[in-house]
């Protein structure tokens, strides 16, 4: 090789980006989901996948059985990162079950508690009309896994540092309260002249009907589309992935 011929770098190829949701059997719902995963394919400019842990196909485990394995001490080949609001069973079992047999392929945590998801939520409760002295219930999709409660229990916190009214939690699903039994709650005490529910979902679907059906006197959208939530998955992916 002559001294004045160019050495070009062997390109290297980044992890597969494996956006895993819940699913759910509402087109809208789904086609957020869509919208959002083709979104972050812009945002990073990477390979990525659809993937979901109930309802709807593909599952998690076989799009990581699709990823072709590497050689030892390549680093990984993709990352899985959970389009979910809160840890819980299907972050640490279903997730963590569909990568334990590849160590090629890494588990992001779960988007939340993040204080990027509460300002996501305050910009809704702003485009609903919400007063600033609303009782607002925190309505998540609800899990009978602790680890998810304790990740929506930081989440209220974080909202309670921003609101002036009170701050309570419904669950939409699992486990009691429930967002209509928060609402009642909150009027039964007294809690100023208005209760609103910001949906703390990703997407539309039944967990956002029933967000809806509640009884309250405002309630927000879920919160996607949003740019932050871009960030929020690119940070959980370059984490996870080391780059």
């Amino acid at each position: 090789m002559s001294a004045d011929a160019v050495v070009t770098p062997a390109k290297t190829s980044r992890p597969v980006l494996i956006g895993c949701a819940h699913g759910t059997r509402e087109p809208a719902g789904q086609q957020v989901i869509l919208d959002l995963l083709e979104a972050i394919r812009g945002h990073l400019g990477v390979d990525v996948r659809e993937a979901y842990v109930d309802v709807q196909d593909p599952k998690v485990d076989q799009v990581v059985d699709s990823i072709p394995a590497a050689g030892e001490g390549s680093g990984p080949t993709a990352v899985v990162v959970p389009l979910l609001l809160a840890g819980g069973y299907h972050v640490y079992v279903d997730i963590a079950k569909a990568t334990q047999e590849r160590d090629d392929v890494v588990a992001a945590p779960a988007l939340g508690p993040d204080e990027r998801l509460i300002d996501i939520v305050l910009e809704r409760v702003a485009e609903a009309g919400i007063p600033d002295t609303a009782t607002l219930v925190l309505a998540a999709a609800g899990s009978s896994d602790p680890r998810s409660q304790a990740d929506t229990e930081a989440a209220a916190d974080m909202l309670r540092t921003h609101w002036g009214g009170p701050v309570r939690i419904g669950y939409a699903a699992g486990i009691k309260p429930s967002v209509a039994e928060a609402v009642e709650a909150a009027r039964a005490n007294g809690e100023e002249m208005e209760v609103a529910v910001a949906s703390f979902l990703l997407s539309p679907g039944f967990f956002q009907g029933r967000i809806e059906a509640a009884g309250a006197d405002h309630f927000t959208a879920p919160l996607a589309p949003h740019p932050l939530l871009l960030d929020i998955v690119a940070d959980r992916y370059r984490d996870a992935s080391g780059a």
